[in-house]
């Protein structure tokens, strides 16, 4: 399995390239109104989850909020079952049952996806738990806004991290307001990455604007975890271009701030980076940003003629009933088998401790056997 540090960082600058223009053609496709419900974009934030996956190996845990497009396009989905999942369509990540806020691939083990700010992150703890009762030297990342930090589950689940010691990073992406509250007014203890010595874990701050920094600094984590088991938190200084989300017109920010920010963009800095030290020509990055728009616009057709969810589907993922088999979404002509789990009387699922059969599970589609 290829090591993080062998990365190449042209690759990673198209991976933050897909995600921009993905998250660009999803706002002009809610406007069309073909994306309903909520919709938040992760644009200016790039390179937190672009460096974090560069830091850690495809079997690693990812589990995030709701601002989630990215973190799925960073750990591999592909665009089409993403924007599939925006548009509601069957051929989504989710079945397109759960929408912008849940996207969900267990393939490339990325857990959510969670709309509830903060209740996720007692569910990295028992991800992590999961990978130090299996002794494994996987480490789980654990992404959610600076909203979240002053939630009773956030508390809960950091205590009980340093107390067991799990293999967790608790990245915080502080973008500077939650929803539309700075966090200035929002959060007593200034700066957020002090919550960490509350709990007895090492604490770090990183300019989340860098992708190398994110990189690196996360890089030096994860191989500390691996050699011995502990938490961190991570608190990583960002900053979102457009609102809380599509209905947001982020009145609460000054042009000039807005425009402070735009002069670090993670994208163009990285490119300017390569640039320098010879890496990137100009025509190649026009290249990587022209795939990029091509990628995301044959996912929006891709999402137009895909079927939309039958309605008899509606309840049909809440349990994995005997003799039926879960199936993980479908992409044009791939399909991946999930092994189903029998469901007792109670409605509750079993299994056994064989690996990857033990890893958290969301929703699961299912086929008459």
């Amino acid at each position: 399995m290829a090591q993080p540090e062998q990365r190449d960082e042209v690759e990673m600058l198209a991976m933050m390239l897909l995600i921009r223009r993905f998250e660009e053609r999803a706002s002009q496709q809610y406007q069309a109104q073909k994306i309903g419900g909520f919709c938040h974009l992760y644009i200016g934030q790039e390179a937190v989850v672009a460096g974090a996956v560069a830091a850690t190996r495809p079997d690693d845990y990812l589990i995030t909020a709701y601002r989630d497009h990215a973190h799925a396009l960073a750990r591999g989905t592909s665009a089409n079952a993403c924007m599939a999942e925006l548009f509601g369509k069957v051929t989504g990540c989710s079945r397109g049952l759960g929408g912008s806020m849940h996207f969900f691939d267990k393939a490339n083990h990325m857990y959510g996806g969670h709309a509830i700010v903060g209740a996720h992150v007692p569910l990295a703890a028992g991800m992590a738990f999961a990978s130090k009762y299996r002794k494994e030297d996987r480490v789980t990342l654990c992404f959610f806004g600076d909203g979240a930090i002053n939630q009773g589950g956030f508390h809960e689940a950091l205590n009980l991290a340093g107390l067991f010691k799990l293999p967790v990073i608790f990245i915080c992406e502080n973008n500077f307001f939650a929803m539309g509250t700075s966090v200035k007014r929002s959060t007593s203890l200034k700066e957020i990455v002090d919550r960490a010595e509350g709990y007895d874990m090492p604490g770090e701050v990183v300019d989340g604007m860098s992708f190398r920094e994110v990189r690196d600094k996360l890089g030096e984590i994860i191989a500390s975890i691996r050699k011995d088991p502990h938490p961190a938190f991570v608190e990583a200084r960002t900053y979102r271009y457009r609102g809380h989300s599509m209905s947001d017109p982020a009145s609460y920010r000054t042009k000039e701030e807005l425009e402070k920010y735009r002069e670090e963009d993670p994208i163009t800095r990285l490119r300017a980076q390569l640039s320098r030290e010879g890496k990137l020509t100009n025509e190649q990055f026009d290249k990587l940003d022209k795939s990029a728009k091509e990628q995301v616009m044959a996912s929006v057709k891709f999402a137009e003629k895909s079927a939309e969810p039958p309605l008899e589907d509606l309840y049909k993922y809440t349990y994995v009933g005997d003799g039926e088999s879960g199936v993980a979404f479908e992409e044009s002509s791939e399909r991946t088998t999930v092994p189903a789990r029998k469901t007792s009387a109670r409605g509750t699922a079993s299994s056994k401790n064989n690996g990857d059969s033990a890893e958290p599970v969301a929703t699961r589609s299912r086929k008459k056997a």
